[in-house]
C-alpha cells in the first residue's frame, strides 16, 4: 500500500479488524492515529460495514472526502469463511451467549451438510438474530433482547451466491459464502442447523472480501500505526 496518504482528499483504507474489537473501536483507533500524524483536530473517517466484536477480517474505512462514497462499499456484496458448531443452539446465535438448547448429531454425514448448503443458495427472506444492531420502533433489537422482551422479527430479502464446503470435524463445520448486503451469517448458522435437525450456532467468523477488496491485502492495525510513525 502507498505510504503517501492523503487522508483529507479521501482515502480508502482495508484494515483486518482484530478479534474481540468492535467496529467502533477501529475507526476510533484510526482516527486517532491520523490526526497526530496530520497535527490536526478533526477529520471524517467511517466505516462501510460493521463486523461484531466476535467476528475478524476485512474492514473498508474512509477518510475525508471518501466518507462520501460509503453507501456504495456498503452496499457490495461480501465474502466470509464461517465455522459452525453443530448439536447447540445459542440465543445470539454466536458465542456471546452461553449453549441453552441441545440437539443429536449422529444422523448427520457429509452428503446432509452439502445439499443442507446447496439449498440456501439463491434469493431468500431471512430473519435476522435478536441480538442484532437493527432498529424496530426506533430501540436496536439486542438493547430490547437483554432486557428479554419479545419482539416481532420481519424477514429481510437476501441472496446467497456461493457455499463451498471447506472442512468436517464434528462437531465443527467450516464454509465459504458469498452472499448480498444484509446477510447475517449468524442466522445462516442457525437457519443451516435447524434445516439439519441438529442446530447449530456461529463459533467463527472472518469476513474476507467486499467487492473488489480482499482481506490479504487488507493491513493489521499495528502495521497502520506504524505507517503513520514514519
Amino acid at each position: 500500500m502507498k505510504k503517501e496518504f492523503q487522508f483529507k482528499e479521501g482515502e480508502v483504507l482495508c484494515i483486518n479488524k482484530p478479534l474481540h474489537w468492535t467496529s467502533f473501536q477501529v475507526v476510533n483507533k484510526l482516527r486517532w492515529l491520523i490526526k497526530r500524524k496530520l497535527k490536526v483536530k478533526k477529520i471524517k473517517v467511517g466505516h462501510a460495514g460493521t463486523l461484531d466484536p466476535l467476528a475478524s477480517g476485512l474492514m473498508i474505512i474512509c477518510t475525508g472526502k471518501k466518507t462520501k462514497e460509503i453507501e456504495q462499499y456498503q452496499a457490495a456484496h461480501k465474502e466470509y469463511i464461517a465455522t459452525i458448531k453443530l448439536g447447540a443452539t445459542t440465543p445470539s446465535y454466536d458465542g456471546e451467549s452461553a449453549e441453552n438448547r441441545f440437539y443429536a448429531t449422529q444422523h448427520i454425514n457429509t452428503d446432509l451438510i452439502t445439499q443442507t448448503l446447496q439449498s440456501f443458495l439463491g434469493d431468500s427472506q431471512q430473519l435476522p438474530p435478536i441480538f442484532s444492531a437493527i432498529k424496530v420502533d426506533g430501540k436496536k433489537l439486542y438493547e430490547s433482547a437483554r432486557k428479554g422482551k419479545d419482539i416481532a422479527l420481519k424477514p429481510r430479502p437476501i441472496s446467497i451466491q456461493d457455499l463451498e464446503l471447506l472442512s468436517i470435524e464434528m462437531p465443527y463445520v467450516s464454509f465459504r459464502v458469498a452472499c448480498s448486503k444484509g446477510t447475517y451469517i449468524r442466522s445462516l448458522a442457525h437457519d443451516i442447523g435447524k434445516a439439519m435437525g441438529s442446530g447449530a450456532w456461529l463459533s467463527k467468523l472472518q469476513r474476507t472480501k467486499i467487492g473488489d477488496y480482499e482481506l490479504k491485502k487488507a493491513l493489521d492495525i499495528q502495521d497502520f500505526e506504524l505507517l503513520m510513525k514514519s
